[in-house]
């Protein structure tokens, strides 16, 4: 059940204009009082007018108890303790955005919850643990980034060496670095009656050359060819198209074509 799972919840409140993620706990004429998940006992009101675009002849058509919503915080009172939400504000991006957040957040915590298993630790050490992370990273699924990415040896002094092994080793089995992306096209013209076909060798030849990177290559309309190049970062994507780009100079001078190469923003 989702109340037995462990959930670092963070202390404090949010600030004035950030997209949060909430379970609505009750709907009344007036508005929607919404349970903030990411927060300790903390619960904001969407008025209706923030609820929805347009006039609103029942809120219920719209939240329902149950609800979970992603909102933005449109003010915070600390003193009063009130937390007014907007719905409507956020756009499609940002929900979208939230979503993976979130989603990412909890398969963080369920790794702690695998870590403490193995290594013998209580739930309330988790949470001070999470805690600790939080208030480093921001958020516990960063900290396992920075792990896969950098190495163990980054969280050592913040969660010591034996847990942060264990963050690295899950992370590194579970968090796939980002993929980048660079491009640009070739103009090719070849005037010899053959030509066609020594643009196809030029074109076969890159991909045998960057045989260790993703490459796509496309027609897009004579005489141009788009070139697509996928690395792991942008170091390699970088040499990756120097070469490709090499390459097809010296094979195009060879073949007595002409070559040129425009670069595009991805």
């Amino acid at each position: 059940m989702e109340e037995e799972r462990l959930i670092i919840k963070r202390s404090g409140y949010p600030s004035k204009g950030d997209i949060v993620i909430g379970t609505v706990k009750k709907v009344l004429d007036f508005g929607a009082f919404i349970s903030l998940d990411e927060y300790e006992n903390k619960e904001g009101m969407v008025h209706i007018s923030e609820v929805a675009s347009g006039w609103i002849k029942d809120i219920r058509d719209h939240v329902k108890k149950g609800q979970k919503v992603i909102c933005k915080v449109l003010d915070v009172n600390k003193k009063r303790g009130h937390i007014d939400l907007s719905i409507k504000d956020v756009n499609e991006r940002q929900k979208r955005e939230k979503l993976i957040e979130w989603k990412n957040e909890l398969k963080a915590f369920k790794w702690l919850e695998i870590i403490g298993e193995k290594l013998k630790i209580d739930r309330s050490e988790l949470e001070k643990i999470g805690k600790k992370i939080q208030k480093e990273y921001d958020s516990v699924y960063a900290a396992f980034e920075e792990a896969a990415f950098e190495g163990y040896e980054v969280l050592v002094p913040l969660v010591g060496e034996e847990i942060a092994k264990e963050m690295a080793s899950i992370a590194m089995e579970n968090i796939k670095p980002p993929k980048v992306k660079v491009r640009g096209y070739f103009e090719i013209k070849c005037p010899a009656s053959d030509g066609i076909d020594r643009i196809k060798s030029i074109l076969l030849d890159l991909k045998e050359v960057l045989n260790d990177v993703e490459v796509k290559i496309q027609y897009v309309g004579a005489p141009k060819y788009r070139i697509i190049i996928t690395a792991e970062d942008y170091k390699t994507a970088e040499n990756s198209l120097k070469r490709a780009i090499d390459t097809a100079l010296k094979d195009a001078k060879k073949l007595g074509c002409d070559c040129k190469f425009v670069r595009e923003a991805v």
